[in-house]
């Protein structure tokens, strides 16, 4: 039967009447994947929040854990290598920021491809291995290239860890994807620690002529205790957990009977018995047609199958491009501004990094913030998104008037607050807009287009005054806030497709 899409009306399927209301409510779309998805969120929705997806939240937010931790690895580590390899650090940065481009958009189409289950597995393992090997470089070149590896496995994480949870939490518990961002935090907060207590204890002092590797090996010991903590989070992700592939994906290759065993293993799990059968996906495609026409189409063109789906695919690349500038530069201007301090001898590695830990435990209840405040029907995720990405910006204005170490540390831990709010928010959010057989191919767009614009501010500032670009990150953060108000769907009490 054809597969054309139609103006989206599953409801004529009898047992979806009274299911959630979807993203795309009254949009026009492939019919027989809307019905087939709605299914199947009513089918989750009924085995509801257990202990399977609370596993789930766990072993999925170790990514996250593992993406505040290693993006933030090169600004602790920088000072140290520097002085021992006699290399500027930006390389560092401009290594990470290939390895997070290639790891994004391969780890992201292919869980389109050959499945979610894999690559969720696999990217921990990637991360943990070269950080070990990384501890060992001999020189800055070694280093440099081992980060860029670990960054491939760590650029996977966001975009896979997203779709699964997605994928299996029912429709009412979406809001905990954006909760996820906790992780985010504490890991790097995990990661301050561990350098106050190895970096800042085991390095060269700053008056040392000559930095001795023997003399160095803080940021060694750090690389070698997170890439240790990497791969037992890969243990027990990979051995201890048994992850099933994600229905929705099972579904929208066509192996509709796969989809179904794994609901009912998800719901024996959970205790629960699932009512869901081959029928009511058969239903489906005997009132719409057949889903399998569509497998092979152009994951691309889907992103942009109707108009407001265009819009909505474009805005939000434009809004992930302008953090990706607007991110990267505000951090390296911290790490600028706290080297120079260094070099004036007026601050320490102890105070540097007793200003990491606080400015990252500052930052760990703003996932819970967001949890709540996406929830609330005044605000939901546009806009809570729209006004955090905004603030995030005042305040880095409000910033370029510290004229103190202590204050400057003020603003930085309500930076850190107001961005984990909006990054919690957009990390879910954006997923949430796209359906199922194209969400790891959007969230590898998106993400390609941080990474890209990470990269070219980090060439551009290589020869920028500080001066000049403290100002710049907050207007373009601002703009970001301006972007997001713009998209045109609002998830809240909706299920993905």
């Amino acid at each position: 039967m054809s597969s054309t899409p139609h103006h989206c009306s599953p409801d004529a399927l009898p047992h979806l009447h009274g299911g959630i209301q979807d993203v795309y409510s009254g949009e026009s779309c492939d019919l027989v994947y809307r019905a087939k998805a709605q299914i199947l969120n009513n089918a989750m929705q009924e085995i509801g929040m257990g202990k399977y997806q609370w596993y789930l939240f766990f072993v999925a937010g170790f990514g996250r854990f593992a993406d505040g931790l290693w993006l933030n690895t090169p600004r602790l580590i920088y000072s140290p290598v520097s002085w021992e390899f006699l290399s500027p650090g930006i390389w560092m940065y401009l290594a990470q920021g290939i390895g997070l481009l290639i790891g994004s958009v391969f780890w992201g189409v292919g869980s389109d491809v050959w499945g979610r289950r894999w690559s969720f597995n696999f990217t921990l393992l990637i991360t943990g291995t070269f950080a070990l090997a990384a501890a060992g470089s001999s020189d800055y070149n070694s280093l440099c290239m081992f980060m860029a590896l670990w960054s491939i496995g760590v650029g996977g994480n966001l975009p896979v860890g997203s779709a699964v949870l997605l994928e299996y939490f029912p429709p009412s518990h979406q809001y905990l994807l954006t909760v996820l961002s906790i992780w985010w935090a504490v890991g790097q907060l995990i990661g301050a620690l561990v350098a106050w207590l190895l970096i800042g204890h085991y390095s060269c002092t700053i008056t040392a002529g000559t930095c001795l590797s023997s003399l160095n090996k803080g940021w060694r010991y750090y690389l070698f205790t997170m890439g240790g903590v990497t791969l037992v989070m890969w243990i027990l992700r990979f051995f201890v957990f048994n992850l099933q592939e994600s229905p929705k994906f099972l579904m929208s290759r066509g192996r509709d009977e796969e989809a179904i065993a794994a609901v009912h293993r998800v719901a024996a799990f959970n205790g629960k018995i699932s009512n869901l059968t081959i029928e009511h996906l058969e239903e489906a495609e005997k009132l719409f047609g057949s889903v399998q026409g569509q497998a092979h189409t152009s994951r691309v063109k889907l992103l942009f199958g109707t108009r407001k789906l265009a819009y909505s695919t474009c805005i939000l690349v434009a809004l992930w491009a302008l953090i990706g500038l607007a991110f990267p530069l505000y951090n390296d201007v911290v790490t600028l501004i706290r080297m120079r301090e260094l070099g004036f001898g007026q601050i320490d590695f102890y105070t540097t990094y007793r200003n990491d830990i606080i400015s990252s435990a500052i930052s760990v209840p703003g996932g819970l913030m967001a949890g709540y405040l996406v929830e609330l029907p005044i605000l939901g995720r546009r806009s809570t998104l729209s006004i955090f990405t905004a603030l995030t910006g005042f305040f880095i204005f409000a910033s370029a008037t510290a004229g103190t170490s202590n204050s400057y540390l003020a603003w930085d831990c309500v930076c850190s607050y107001s961005s984990t709010v909006m990054y919690g928010v957009l990390n879910a959010l954006t997923p949430e807009l796209f359906p199922t057989r194209t969400r790891g191919a959007g969230s590898a767009i998106v993400a390609a287009a941080n990474h890209i614009c990470g990269l070219i501010t980090l060439i551009i500032t290589i020869d920028t005054s500080t001066s000049i670009q403290i100002w710049l990150p907050g207007g373009i953060f601002v703009i970001a806030g301006l972007t997001a108000s713009l998209l045109p769907f609002e998830p809240r009490g909706k299920a993905s497709l």
